[in-house]
């Protein structure tokens, strides 16, 4: 990794809640809401953002764990900003603190950890040769 990645780095997405992030399974609408899925995703986006600049061209990164809290709900048309937070990073592994809030009305969404792992490309397609 290039130099300059520290604890205390962060990286924010905005999103809107649309239709396709409702909780949802095989297509059916559970809950027309933000899902928990949805948050995965934007909370491991977020935390992407901070190491993308880092990364040498021989590298990739991999997420390795991901833990999450839903907290309230989100309805569609809710402006989320989702903050990713370094708080520690060692060698190759970056992990990050991300809280979701609903920007509009000012409270937490969820929150929760994701870790990194940063892997020469090489080494990552070998491991995937194995599946």
């Amino acid at each position: 990794m290039k130099s300059g990645l520290a604890e205390g780095h962060t990286a924010t997405i905005m999103t809107e809640v649309t239709p396709a992030m409702h909780a949802q399974f095989e297509g059916n609408v559970v809950h027309p809401v933000y899902s928990t899925v949805s948050m995965v995703y934007h909370m491991e986006w977020a935390s992407r953002k901070i190491i993308l600049p880092y990364l040498e061209e021989d590298e990739e990164g991999m997420g390795s764990k991901v833990t999450v809290k839903h907290m309230a709900p989100a309805g569609t048309g809710s402006s989320l900003e989702i903050k990713a937070t370094v708080i520690k990073y060692e060698r190759n592994i970056i992990l990050t603190e991300v809280v979701v809030r609903d920007f509009k009305n000012d409270r937490i969404i969820g929150k929760g950890e994701v870790k990194q792992v940063v892997l020469p490309k090489e080494k990552i397609r070998e491991r995937m040769k194995s599946i």
